[in-house]
């Protein structure tokens, strides 16, 4: 589902129509891609290409070859596209493409979805600055561009001395009307079921679209009654929906970033006590300060963490409730999933003044706790 955002997509458009390069940030989730494709069809398909850069910055030859093969809008039929010789020819033609492809009455405009990807070419001869020279080109070309990326930290370390034609733009969590709109989508246009809880939701899933998509789309799947936080629980079972999406986005991160085990151990004692500083952390790795500063600012750059006042905490909350429950050697049991997301629960809602233990969910914690002491089962804590 396409989330519609059009106060952020309004302010695309003017940033487009004032000769502006938007740069849309967000970590996973946000809805970065249902807002670039929403502008395409603004734009209209016959003058908008969105562009997955992250599916095809492979080789730049291949990369070239696959945007020629699946963009409407191109160059016109006059100019050869021969085979590159070099991976920087490549990198060149690519940036020809964009520069002389056109739509139906004017310039045409590329969204560019997962941009900074375009980093995989820095392995090639000749493109060892490759991002920088990708600003270089897209500020003087006459077609128009909207970047996007999950890696915010990054974007702007790498805009810092860019062009000043980028205007940078930090996609805002779902407020409680947006989620109200969303909700009744999922329930048949009805706002007497899934729309009332809207606080709740959007208290729950942080603002991020898609863990907003989820937890409604288990919410109405639910009977008479509705209980946002027992839908929160069964989504993190370990075969739940949010499972699988807290784990892929930890594990794409992970891998973008240097020191993959070290990290793991960083956010596995952010997992059990946040906000702490770095001599707290440094305690607990039982390592230096100085080193584990570094572990800290290979998490910052790939928006994992984020630090306030000295004091680091994870950027996603429904990812520390992940780590919680699967960073360890065994899965969870139905009890410890109703723990823990009781607990993240309770300190999300008490924002919003709603009580987080509903009856239905009390009632799972019971069904299972009568369910250990059957099997002889004792659980230390």
């Amino acid at each position: 589902m396409i989330v519609e955002r059009p106060a952020l997509e309004r302010r695309v458009l003017a940033s487009l129509d004032a000769a502006r390069i938007p740069v849309v940030l967000g970590g996973c989730g946000v809805g970065r891609t249902s807002l670039l494709l929403r502008v395409e069809r603004l734009v209209g398909v016959e003058r908008g290409q969105y562009l997955d850069l992250a599916a095809a910055a492979t080789t730049p030859e291949r990369c070239l070859a696959a945007v020629r093969a699946a963009s409407r809008v191109r160059p016109p039929s006059g100019l050869a596209a021969t085979p590159p010789g070099s991976p920087r020819a490549a990198f060149d033609a690519l940036m020809a493409f964009f520069d002389s492809a056109s739509g139906t009455g004017g310039p045409a405009t590329f969204l560019l979805d997962e941009a900074l990807d375009l980093r995989t070419f820095e392995s090639f001869p000749g493109l060892r600055h490759v991002l920088r020279d990708v600003l270089t080109r897209l500020a003087a070309s006459p077609s128009r561009f909207v970047l996007a990326s999950r890696f915010t930290a990054r974007a702007h370390r790498l805009l810092r001395d860019a062009p000043a034609r980028f205007e940078v733009m930090h996609v805002p969590p779902l407020d409680v009307a947006e989620v109200a709109t969303l909700a009744r989508l999922f329930d048949g246009g009805r706002r007497d079921r899934a729309a009332p809880h809207a606080a709740a939701v959007a208290a729950l899933s942080g603002g991020r679209a898609a863990y907003a998509h989820i937890l409604l789309d288990a919410m109405t799947s639910m009977g008479s009654v509705i209980d946002p936080v027992a839908a929160l629980a069964a989504l993190f079972a370990p075969d739940g929906r949010l499972t699988a999406r807290c784990r892929e986005s930890y594990e794409f991160r992970l891998h973008r970033a240097r020191g993959y085990g070290a990290l793991r151990a960083i956010l596995g004692v952010l997992a059990e006590a946040e906000p702490i500083n770095l001599t707290e952390i440094s305690q607990h790795l039982r390592r230096t300060p100085g080193s584990t500063k570094d572990y800290l600012s290979w998490l910052e750059d790939v928006d994992l963490v984020t630090a306030q006042g000295k004091r680091y905490a994870y950027a996603d909350p429904l990812l520390r409730v992940y780590v919680r429950l699967y960073g360890r050697p065994v899965p969870p049991t139905d009890v410890e999933v109703v723990r823990d997301v009781q607990a993240f629960a309770e300190s999300r809602l008490a924002r919003i003044g709603e009580r987080a233990a509903e009856p239905a969910f009390a009632a799972a914690a019971d069904r299972q706790t009568a369910s250990d002491r059957d099997t002889g089962i004792i659980e230390i804590d």
